[in-house]
């Protein structure tokens, strides 16, 4: 039997994080287990904080953002804070609240399309519901997370026959009339939205009346794996971004009792633009780290030196080179799958670097032994961003925006490097160390 190597066992650790983790807020629930487990302690935000020295927390907001902290051994004023930010949510299809439909002896699901998924990978996969749902309880409201385990809906491909120029133009759906999702047959005389409330209060065993709302995710059901002649790369989904997510997370647990405080910054709706209450633009980020600050003493003046001395980390993934399509990249910066953690760069801001943050990064790769690589988009093509300059703008703090190349960005199934998922962790565990 072939040697398992350390890379191999990481990429397999990021696979089960993203198997338990179909919805943002499944992906909050997968990495509190793991703050829990390693000694850290939930606090909320709606009580009095008491931090004890080195001490090691992390607060939730709105169920789908979470920020978790481990306080430093020398004073704030003296080193700042070290942040990595990354983004809980992927872009795919979200269930509408009133979802439920029937004609033509079918029952179907409308759907909204949520960020910017590549809709035609979504057809004639075996996808399901994940989410949460919000319950009637004797405490006034409960909220629980719901995962259909099996196939529950799909969306079937037109034939070839009545699409005969798909393979030249391309598959187009239709976001309105060509997206619902076919559940099952409908009777007779069934009430859809009926049948939906039953199916989703049996899966948390309430009562339907119970039942009062929801937030459903269509996720592929199919489990990660490793591929390649030598296994020397890993296919799931979500790799954007819970790879980011789950390596800031990783070196945080790394990183013991540092001796600046280090933060792993986890946000919703980065994909929809981070505009919310639980997104990188919304207070999140700010209001924990004043608070840190209050707690370990600072006053206004030390705590203005705390965040001129802090640096953060924008983790997402990168845009790894596709021989097979040449023509999108730019010839310069062609970055290699299983080449080392990739520098993203942009003249109009959509990132964060600069030459000095550049070079920053650079050196953790170093002290870790591991490559790194540089980005920059074609001219003339539109370059995504990151939450980067989001959370740098808010803390006014040196960034750098840094990823893990890959193949399929936004594809209901995509592709990265085994080796570039440890890099990215030896740098990040470099960078909590400084």
């Amino acid at each position: 039997m072939p040697t398992i190597t350390p890379a191999q066992t990481a990429a397999h650790e990021l696979i089960d994080f993203i198997d338990a983790s179909p919805s943002p807020w499944h992906a909050v629930a997968s990495a509190e287990a793991r703050l829990l487990g390693q000694g850290f302690v939930r606090l909320e935000e709606n009580e009095r904080w008491q931090l004890a020295a080195g001490g090691r927390y992390y607060a939730v907001r709105g169920g789908a953002s979470l920020i978790a902290f481990a306080l430093g051994s020398r004073p704030l004023a003296e080193t700042g804070f070290r942040i990595v930010g990354a983004h809980t949510d992927s872009p795919g299809l979200r269930l509408k609240p009133k979802a439920a439909m029937a004609g033509d002896g079918l029952a179907r699901l409308g759907v909204e399309v949520y960020g910017g998924p590549i809709l035609a990978t979504f057809t004639d996969r075996d996808l399901s519901l994940a989410g949460r749902v919000v319950l009637r309880s004797t405490m006034g409201q409960a909220t629980r997370l719901l995962r259909f385990e099996q196939p529950l809906v799909r969306l079937p491909n037109l034939a070839i026959h009545m699409n005969r120029d798909v393979n030249e133009q391309g598959l187009k759906l239709n976001k309105q009339t060509e997206l619902p999702l076919i559940l099952g047959l409908a009777g007779e005389d069934e009430d859809a939205e009926a049948r939906l409330r039953k199916l989703l209060a049996d899966a948390v065993q309430v009562e339907t009346a119970d039942l009062l709302s929801w937030e459903l995710a269509v996720y592929d059901v199919q489990k990660g794996c490793l591929w390649g002649a030598n296994e020397e790369f890993l296919a799931d989904g979500q790799l954007d971004n819970l790879a980011s997510t789950y390596a800031a997370l990783t070196a945080l647990l790394a990183a013991g009792q540092p001796t600046a405080t280090c933060v792993a910054a986890l946000f919703d709706h980065e994909e929809v633009g981070s505009e919310s209450a639980t997104g990188a633009g919304g207070s999140f980020i700010t209001d924990m780290l004043t608070r840190i600050g209050l707690q370990t003493g600072l006053d206004e003046e030390d705590r203005r030196r705390a965040m001129a001395r802090s640096f953060l980390i924008s983790a997402d993934m990168a845009h790894a080179y596709q021989p097979n399509f040449p023509a999108a990249y730019d010839p310069g910066h062609k970055v290699m799958v299983n080449g080392g953690p990739v520098i993203k760069t942009n003249a109009n801001q959509r990132y964060t670097t600069t030459a000095e943050t550049a070079a920053r990064f650079m050196d953790f790769c170093r002290q870790a032994g591991v490559p790194y690589q540089q980005y920059a988009h074609r001219s003339d093509l539109g370059c995504g961003s990151t939450i980067g300059p989001r959370v740098a703008a808010q803390l006014g703090v040196a960034s750098v925006d840094v990823g893990s190349p890959m193949w399929a960005m936004h594809s209901a199934r995509e592709s990265a490097g085994v080796h570039d998922h440890a890099y990215m962790i030896a740098a990040l565990v470099a960078a909590f160390g400084s």
